[in-house]
Order: C-alpha cells, then sequence, then structure tokens
C-alpha cells in the first residue's frame, strides 16, 4: 500500500475515468486511488472496475446508490483512508480541470515541507484559470473574497477543491459535525483546518475547465456557500477549537511563509 490516496468522486464520468486513472498511475510518485461512484448511469463504475485487475491493490471502487453530495462521498472517502492506515489524504475531480501532475506537489508540501494541508491554488499568484467564462471567473474569485471578509481565513482560494490533507487534520476534524455537502464543503473543511491550526500552504495550479462531460454546478450549490459561510462563522463562536499545532501558518508556496494567522 503507498502513502497516499487519491479520492475521486464521480457521477456520470465515463468519458474521463479511464483517462484520468491512466494519468494518475503513471506518475513518477506512485499514488492509489479511490473512486467514490454515485450511481452513474453512464456505467462510469463499470469502466472503473473493468480497471481494478490491470491496477491491482491500487485501484478501488466504492460504489453508492444515487447522486448523495460531494461532501459525503468525501466524507466517506476519508473515513475509508483513515481505516487503512494512509498517512496523505488527496481531493481531486474526474474531468482533468486539475492535473495530475500537481498532485506530486500537493504531496511534497506535506510529506516533506511539513504542511498539513495543501491546497491547489487558482489565485495565490494572479488568476490561473483557462477556459472559464469570465463571469464563472469572477464569481470563483470573489467567492474567496467573500469567504475571506466573512472568516478572517487569509486562504486566498477559499473554494478550491484540489487539496492534499495528512491523516492528522482528518482525525482531528470531526468528521460527523460537517454540515456542508456541495460547494460549501470545500470551505468549511478548510475553516475548521485553520480552526484548529494547522499548518496551511497554498501551491499555485493553473486549473482548466472540463473538455468531456458535464459541470455538476448549480445555483442550489452556490447559494449553500453564500449562506452558509456566514452560519459557520456564526457557529464557531460556540464550539471550542483545541489547536493541534503552536501556531498555524497560511504559505503562498515559497519556502518562506506569507503571513502568520496567529
Amino acid at each position: 500500500m503507498n502513502d497516499g490516496l487519491v479520492l475521486i468522486p464521480t457521477y456520470n464520468e465515463r468519458e474521463n475515468a479511464e483517462l484520468i486513472l491512466r494519468k494518475v498511475f503513471s506518475l513518477p510518485k506512485e499514488f492509489d486511488v479511490l473512486i467514490i461512484d454515485d450511481g452513474s448511469p453512464d456505467g462510469t463504475a463499470a469502466i472503473v472496475r473493468g480497471l481494478m485487475a490491470e491496477f491491482p491493490n491500487r485501484l478501488f471502487l466504492e460504489e453508492r446508490s444515487g447522486k448523495l453530495g460531494l461532501g459525503t462521498a468525501y466524507i466517506h472517502g476519508f473515513r475509508w483512508a483513515l481505516e487503512r492506515g494512509y498517512q496523505y489524504v488527496f481531493e481531486m475531480d474526474a474531468d482533468f480541470s486539475h492535473n495530475p501532475d500537481d498532485l506530486v506537489r500537493l504531496y511534497n508540501a506535506c510529506a516533506h515541507d511539513g504542511y498539513d494541508l495543501a491546497i491547489g491554488s487558482r489565485y495565490i499568484q494572479g488568476v490561473n484559470v483557462v477556459n472559464w467564462p469570465m463571469d464563472r471567473v469572477l464569481m470563483s474569485y470573489f467567492a474567496s473574497a467573500y469567504v475571506r471578509f466573512i472568516t478572517g481565513m487569509p486562504i486566498r482560494d477559499a473554494t478550491a477543491g484540489f487539496k492534499c490533507y495528512t491523516a492528522r487534520v482528518l482525525r482531528t476534524i470531526e468528521l460527523d459535525r460537517i454540515r456542508f455537502v456541495g460547494y460549501a464543503f470545500q470551505i468549511e473543511m478548510k475553516w475548521l483546518a485553520y480552526k484548529y491550526v494547522f499548518r496551511i500552504k497554498e501551491v499555485p495550479i493553473i486549473f482548466t475547465d472540463r473538455t468531456r462531460g458535464t459541470s455538476k454546478m448549480s445555483k442550489g450549490i452556490v447559494q449553500e456557500a453564500f449562506l452558509g459561510v456566514i452560519k459557520m462563522k456564526v457557529d464557531s463562536w460556540f464550539r471550542r477549537f483545541a489547536p493541534a499545532t503552536p501556531r498555524a501558518t497560511v504559505s503562498t508556496g515559497s519556502a518562506t511563509p506569507a503571513s502568520e494567522t496567529r
């Protein structure tokens, strides 16, 4: 078993599933992969099952009945990973919007540079987004600005979904208390890591919009995030967070921390 597990939730990703898996398994650093499929009617799970014999003990599949939400898929994957002793657990999309090559950079930030959470950041060095319409870029950029304003977190890409967690973070965060399932899930996980005073690093990436398949974004997901950030902040006033480390650091990707959050 490798020390790193990549979680890839899927729903109707038959056009991307095999391609993304072969790319991850071709990397110089070996990662295991867990696909969490929410009953894709297009046969995504069948494609994954067909590849499991080719990649024994590296490719795994968990099938769920119906669309249960991105957040619940990742929490299912986190628990699966912790039960099996993985030390580094990654979130990654199936559609190549996250470049699999960057898995190695996120891994190195945690495994070698000593960070607890590494975020593949679109906005730490300008705006690094390819093929998104301008309204989508603006919505995403200002959503992160809104999160920073409400929460005080100095994270430039608060909605990023490409991340590496150490097992220590996932064991500390009370997964049963995660309330959001959509867009806001990504914000909530960063918020909890920040409140528990884990060391956080933003690693600059280039985000490229999908060229195959369809986006799962919806107005309901955006509304959950907008209102959820306020509720998340208010709830934190009534919850105790015992620091996991002496101080929290948010880094821009350079060797020297950009700012101290405590």
